[in-house]
């Protein structure tokens, strides 16, 4: 992945162009570490060669998964970055369009890039903690963490 800083004030600015064969949420979330990222907000567009999605099931308090084993352009990509025990953790929601038109979407939770993902990441001073909601059993932004 290539990176290149497009804002540093008042809050940073990335644009992350993403390489064929990236592991979407792996490279970001090691980008975020490396670069020391506390919290953020993303958009991006791009291609998969195949994806992972899921749908929370709030009876079950488990995401169930969707397999997405096909070439798909990514028509919506759009998430937060908070620290999660310590470490970055990406949150991301994705609208997948297949070759019929038809669409597929949700939680994302792996994307292999083909040919390629173009990320815009800001960067906020702040960080953002996830903790653990009895309610729903998900890690959540609290903001008074």
């Amino acid at each position: 992945m290539n990176a290149k800083r497009v804002r540093a004030a008042p809050a940073e600015a990335w644009a992350l162009v993403f390489a064929p064969g990236d592991e979407a949420v792996a490279a970001l979330a090691a980008f975020a570490a490396e670069h020391g990222v506390e919290a953020g907000s993303f958009t991006a567009l791009g291609a998969f060669s195949a994806a992972r999605i899921a749908w929370f099931n709030l009876d079950t308090r488990e995401y169930e998964e969707i397999a997405v084993p096909e070439q798909v352009e990514v028509l919506s990509l759009v998430g937060d970055l908070a620290l999660r025990d310590g470490v970055p953790f990406v949150h991301a929601h994705a609208v997948l369009g297949r070759r019929d038109g038809s669409v597929v979407g949700g939680h994302l939770l792996a994307g292999t890039v083909r040919p390629t993902l173009e990320l815009f990441l800001h960067v906020y001073p702040a960080p953002l903690v996830r903790v653990p909601d009895e309610g729903s059993g998900l890690a959540l932004i609290d903001p008074e963490a």
